[in-house]
């Protein structure tokens, strides 16, 4: 009977927290479907403002009424969709934030709570960040390096000055223009906005795991080759095929890389100086005291003590 009462005991919290994480849950996504709702209303203003990178491409290369189409009858509908479905989540964020938050916290301490809040206050602010980076830096100059092959003869011609231009009537040959479509633009500009904003969260991803134990300083300052590495992979993968906005996604991810070991070094002085203050430390003395030589660090094998011995003694009876 004991048995059965003990089960039931540690049942009730367990529903008890089912139950907050469904209402949690519930208000997070009527929060996003509010925001959603909101954007659609506004969803032709917010794709003239999306498609103003390559409007003013466009209009450099020399094209004073820029045009955008759809080849579909559903496909203007549905890339409003789309735009409400990232625009709802970016407007409803502030709340799913808080239901996170107002979930999570109860099983906290209080430095923790102290310690987790700016992350999630810093998150979303790194995110705009990074999508403002992208849209109004990354994504013009990827649409000039594209634009920039497709109507190269106006852009010739307005260099040199003489004609040729695209309408011209000539006896040869054939115009090449753009004629873009509102959906496949739309991609490139969502692609940029959302790669950068998620790579401009690397520092609060690393400072969490720094104050979780899983990463230090020193050991990010030694996976600088490996990331370089793992950063130019990434830039590859979410830039079109042009050097000039690789490069710059690798430098700004990589300056971000640096800035996160000196956040997580502050985070390992903060524990330094919280251990000092509950005597499991010494002044002077840190948790994260780590020789740089890994060979320091490796116990001598008596083994191969005697080995290096025996070597020494044969070399001295061959001389």
């Amino acid at each position: 009977m004991s048995d059965a009462k003990e089960i039931d005991d540690s049942a009730a919290p367990l529903i008890e927290h089912l139950a907050e994480l469904r209402n949690r849950l519930i208000r997070s996504v009527l929060a996003f479907f509010v925001g959603m709702i909101i954007a659609f209303t506004f969803g032709s203003a917010i794709l003239d403002f999306l498609l103003v990178p390559i409007e003013t491409s466009m209009r450099a290369l020399g094209n004073d009424n820029p045009v955008m189409q759809y080849t579909a009858p559903q496909e203007y509908f549905f890339t409003l969709i789309r735009i409400s479905m990232v625009g709802g989540f970016m407007l409803a964020f502030p709340v799913i934030g808080f239901q996170l938050w107002r979930f999570v916290a109860p099983g906290l301490y209080k430095n923790e709570r102290g310690a987790f809040l700016p992350f999630l206050i810093a998150s979303p602010v790194l995110f705009l960040m990074g999508a403002a980076f992208a849209h109004y830096v990354v994504v013009p100059l990827a649409m000039t390096f594209f634009l920039g092959f497709a109507d190269l003869p106006s852009l010739m011609a307005a260099v040199t000055g003489g004609e040729g231009g695209v309408g011209v009537p000539r006896t040869s040959g054939i115009d090449i223009v753009f004629n873009g479509k509102v959906n496949e633009s739309l991609d490139i500009t969502l692609k940029m906005i959302i790669a950068f904003g998620l790579c401009f969260q690397l520092p609060v991803l690393l400072t969490l795991m720094g104050k979780a134990g899983l990463a230090s300083s020193r050991g990010l300052k030694k996976m600088r080759k490996y990331a370089v590495v793992g950063i130019l992979l990434v830039a590859a993968l979410v830039t079109p095929p042009d050097v000039t906005t690789q490069l710059i996604l690798f430098v700004v991810v990589y300056g971000l890389y640096e800035i996160s070991i000196y956040l997580v070094a502050y985070v390992e002085r903060q524990k330094d100086v919280q251990a000092r203050k509950d005597g499991t430390i010494g002044e002077g003395e840190s948790l994260f005291d780590i020789d740089d030589d890994d060979d320091d660090d490796v116990e001598e094998d008596p083994m191969m003590k005697e080995f290096f011995e025996d070597d020494e003694e044969t070399k001295d009876d061959l001389k």
